[in-house]
């Protein structure tokens, strides 16, 4: 992922990927085919470049002790202006970047990170920890507010070394800014795997991961990065904060706790120590569907009760599994794997089929025969889990992102929102926010569209529904009107799941996005309160992604202390 300059492959800074992909031909005819349902037939037109950004010159000068690591560079400041919300990828359509980071920063060591923080001590200066820039929620955005000299974006991409695995612990010490395939390429020689996979998994970090509680593969048991911490290191503005390194302890209130979530506003997570997994060599996987959403998502229950805790155990209701070309529209599909790295899977996914079984679900037995015939494997890529509406789905799945590069130039409104809620309250909660977020479509956009939702995580007491709507955004490909209608279909998704009581994000963070009508009323005042305190002797100047879980800072003109 590096390239000979020392910095990595060139990312497509106006959408998804890096500048070398692109969607297949029969992507781009799916994707077409998408928008004409809506009745949207313009075609993109041509994407941004560089030289049309009006980029302000950066308000303060680079010290030349820190001209060797810093960048304002158009590539860099436009690369780290922004993150990959749909509202980001409609600003970067627009060519609208009122605010970009003054200097992009690539550290190269905790001593360029502590010269940083000095930096932006003296200058007024506010620091963003870019992580892999993946954001979907305002995270990384350098709009700070507030009486800010400058905004520096700081990327550790050079930062990625794995320092130390612990093979009898099955633990590796790893730097914060090293790529999902850049740790798992270098554990890839000891046998082992940290096995945290999230849809942006190539282009996210692993101190990204933490900061923002990010969920990955693991459907059941391991579904978040707080499953595979075992310690953290951060570098504040007031020093280095690190947690012993243990299984576990209950020694009071948990420093790892406070470090994972908090999002760039207390410092950067520069090393972590991580629970690793030997690689799997067992895998196995059935699709099942059901005759609606109801039977569906009790078989789910019962799996997610039962302690057989599935690798997958995915859910898709009939508008979720009809859009992804695995279904008609009539049927919920459950795609379920398992996987182990020491046993055969066999009593596992016969369990399994028996309890959904009991609950109307039907499968094609041929497959899970050649799935389980086939279930010890070598390589990620082989066995029967990666065929079948299995497979299908997986890549629908991966490749999701990329089709924003063709739908949103477009005039297409393509966005997900995800939650979570106990199963008691399930039922009245997914017909009330398909219902309340049907109705909000309409009113905005005067048309009829559908919400689909998927499980992408399930717990013994609930699951994380995920939904995702397509809408018409302007059938002129008028940016400025599609991002004023997103943003009213944003705050109504924020108080939709968090008033009928579920969560405003299970696993996409808080961001910017996330708090209006959303994060605010979903957390006590009182801890907002006592967080704020702890920010303020860990970043006594506010310097840290103002803006991000709690208002940007009041302070004085000079850049002094926080005022309120």
């Amino acid at each position: 992922m590096i390239d000979t300059l020392g910095h990595r492959k060139e990312l497509c800074f106006w959408g998804w990927g890096n500048m070398d992909e692109a969607l297949t031909p029969a992507e781009e005819k799916h994707v077409g085919e998408m928008a004409g349902l809506l009745g949207v037939t313009q075609a993109p037109g041509a994407a941004p470049r560089l030289d049309e950004f009006d980029l302000p010159a950066p308000r303060i000068a680079a010290p030349a002790g820190l001209s060797s690591i810093l960048s304002a560079t158009p590539y860099d400041r436009i690369t780290h202006g922004y993150g990959k919300s749909f509202a980001d990828l409609v600003r970067m359509q627009m060519r609208h970047m009122p605010n970009p980071p003054d200097w992009v920063a690539f550290p190269r060591s905790e001593n360029d990170i502590s010269a940083l923080m000095d930096f932006a001590a003296t200058s007024g200066a506010a620091l963003i920890p870019f992580g892999g820039g993946t954001s979907v929620c305002g995270g990384v955005e350098p709009d700070v507010g507030g009486d800010y000299g400058a905004v520096i974006s700081v990327d550790l991409q050079h930062m990625n070394r794995i320092v130390e695995v612990d093979k009898t612990s099955r633990a590796a010490l790893i730097e914060g800014g090293a790529l999902g395939p850049e740790l798992e390429a270098d554990l890839k020689p000891h046998k082992l795997t940290l096995r945290h996979f999230p849809q942006s998994f190539q282009f996210s970090t692993l101190g990204g991961w933490i900061a923002t509680r990010a969920g990955g593969h693991f459907a059941t048991n391991y579904t978040h990065i707080d499953d595979f911490v075992e310690s953290v290191r951060m570098l504040t503005p007031r020093g280095e904060m690190e947690s012993r390194r243990l299984p576990g302890s209950g020694a009071g209130p948990s420093p790892d706790r406070m470090m994972i979530g908090s999002e760039g506003t207390l410092g950067f997570i520069t090393r972590a120590w991580v629970r690793l997994q030997d690689r799997p060599l067992f895998r196995a996987s059935a699709s099942v569907s059901f005759p609606g959403m109801q039977p569906a998502c009790a078989a789910v229950r019962a799996i997610s009760q039962s302690g057989l805790f599935p690798s997958n155990c995915r859910l898709l209701d009939p508008a979720e599994a009809m859009m992804n070309g695995v279904g008609d529209g009539t049927t919920a599909l459950l795609v379920l794997a398992f996987e182990s790295a020491d046993h055969p899977l066999d009593a596992w996914v016969t369990r399994a089929l028996e309890l959904v079984a009991d609950h109307g679900g039907s499968w094609d037995q041929d497959a899970v025969n050649r799935s389980l015939l086939g279930a010890q494997t070598v390589t990620e890529d082989e066995g029967e889990h990666r065929k079948g509406a299995a497979g299908a789905w997986r890549n629908q799945f991966l490749r999701a992102p990329y089709y924003r590069n063709y739908l949103t130039p477009a005039g297409v409104i393509a966005d997900t929102f995800e939650t979570a809620i106990t199963w008691d309250r399930f039922e009245d909660f997914y017909s009330g926010v398909r219902e309340r977020m049907g109705k909000v479509l309409r009113e905005v956009t005067g048309q009829e569209c559908t919400v689909s939702c998927r499980f992408t995580h399930v717990y013994p007491d609930g699951p994380a529904p995920y939904f995702t709507f397509y809408a018409v955004g302007s059938k002129d490909a008028d940016m400025a009107s599609m991002l004023a209608r997103w943003r009213e279909i944003k705050l109504a998704a924020n108080d939709a799941v968090t008033s009928l009581g579920g969560t405003v994000t299970h696993h996409h963070a808080v961001g910017r996005d996330h708090r209006p009508a959303g994060y605010d009323v979903q957390t006590p005042p009182l801890f907002r309160e006592a967080f704020a305190g702890a920010r303020q002797v860990l970043d006594p100047l506010g310097m840290m992604n103002p803006g991000v879980l709690l208002d940007t800072p009041a302070r004085g003109a000079s850049g002094g202390g926080i005022l309120g």
